[in-house]
């Protein structure tokens, strides 16, 4: 599991909170962004992956936050919905369609055989909490799917933001924020990563304190 730029926007742009769930959080790096930012947050980290699993707890006993980050072994499909979450992160997996990856490590963390959208939204709305708010990031594509699944679980999408890795280019990836009552006004933005061959200024400003 490498650290990729999708995990970096994702805990660097998330909506905070007391209580943090992060879905699949692979090398733990989403949770200790999260902590990072949030100093008087509990964070939960899942993943399904024993070596996923092993290697985030490694990373968070070695990081200034252990004693507020948890890592364990779950399956999002039949996760308990017994607590309540103010924010839940997700990078979730995106090849719903053709061959998996040849690694099946990397095949269950990126095939969304392993966590069908529908059963990602229908059970982070029950695991809200009233005012919670979601945070994923998705190729562009999977937008239409994402947008049908919130629709189904009554939940809301109240910002957009696209990223564009050069100007040129149309987005490839997008950051959602989902919450559970229809908003009363809806934002759509977006941000390049790269400019003249170099971090873009937004790319640099939101990274500064975790980049070394």
């Amino acid at each position: 599991m490498k650290v990729g730029t999708d995990g970096v926007l994702l805990g660097a742009l998330a909506d905070g909170g007391s209580r943090i769930l992060d879905i699949g959080t692979g090398t733990g790096l989403v949770a200790l962004m999260m902590a990072q930012r949030f100093p008087s947050a509990h964070i939960t980290g899942i993943d399904i992956d024993d070596g996923a699993v092993v290697q985030a707890q490694e990373n968070v006993e070695l990081s200034p936050f252990a004693d507020r980050i948890v890592i364990k072994k779950a399956d999002f499909n039949v996760f308990p919905i017994h607590d309540k979450y103010d924010c839940i992160t997700c990078n979730p997996p995106f090849f719903e369609d053709g061959a998996s990856c040849p690694d099946q490590q990397r095949s269950i963390a990126r095939h969304a055989s392993a966590l069908p959208f529908s059963t990602l939204m229908s059970n982070a709305a029950a695991l809200l909490t009233d005012n919670g708010v979601m945070t994923i990031i998705i190729p562009t594509d999977l937008l239409g799917r994402i947008e049908e699944e919130c629709a189904f679980a009554s939940l809301y999408i109240y910002k957009r933001l696209f990223i564009r890795t050069v100007e040129r280019k149309a987005p490839k990836r997008v950051i959602l924020s989902i919450a559970k009552h229809q908003p009363a006004e809806t934002f759509v933005t977006t941000q390049c990563l790269m400019h003249n061959g170099a971090r873009s200024e937004w790319y640099t400003k939101i990274c500064k304190d975790f980049y070394l």
